[in-house]
């Protein structure tokens, strides 16, 4: 896809969104299912289900998808898919490249072991190994515009607010 051709693609949704603000909120949706035997969650992807289960380093197998992966999994897809399309919208020329997330853990607080020790990611780094001529300037660019689009970057460092409902 060239930057013409993405622009083409765009244009309608962009005058759409300018014109009615509303149509651009989506609510988008995921769903597991907790049935059966084992410390395991079933969800359900747009291409396969995937089973998640314990870390390793909280007594799982690893046999099972942890979610803590599959967060650093949706954000390396987001921040790979956004530097994708602002490479093409800057005529950016991108040979290849790798994006990899690195996410750490003290799982002391995940166990309630220690009271004081956080439960959940204390730091998270996105890394891009670009394949490009391009000067510095234009690499600046576009990490600074894949930063500011990329949606899963940006609500995790911008959390937004999060509730939890329980039915029976």
């Amino acid at each position: 896809m060239d930057a013409e051709h993405l622009r083409a693609l765009q244009a309608p949704l962009k005058e759409k969104y300018r014109t009615d603000a509303q149509s651009a909120l989506v609510t988008l949706h995921a769903q597991g299912d907790v049935s059966g035997d084992g410390l395991a969650c079933k969800v359900q992807t747009s291409r396969a289900l995937i089973e998640a289960g314990l870390h390793p380093a909280t007594g799982g197998t690893g046999v099972q998808a942890c979610s803590g992966d599959m967060l650093l999994e949706a954000l390396v897809a987001c921040a790979g898919v956004t530097l994708k399309a602002v490479a093409t919208a800057l005529d950016f020329k991108l040979k290849g490249g790798a994006v990899r997330a690195e996410g750490d853990l003290d799982f002391r607080g995940t166990l309630g072991v220690a009271k004081d020790a956080p439960v959940g990611f204390v730091a998270i780094r996105l890394l891009f190994d670009l394949e490009t001529d391009e000067p510095q300037e234009r690499i600046d660019a576009l990490t600074k515009l894949t930063e500011r689009y990329c949606v899963v970057f940006q609500t995790l460092a911008k959390p937004p607010q999060i509730t939890l409902t329980v039915k029976r």
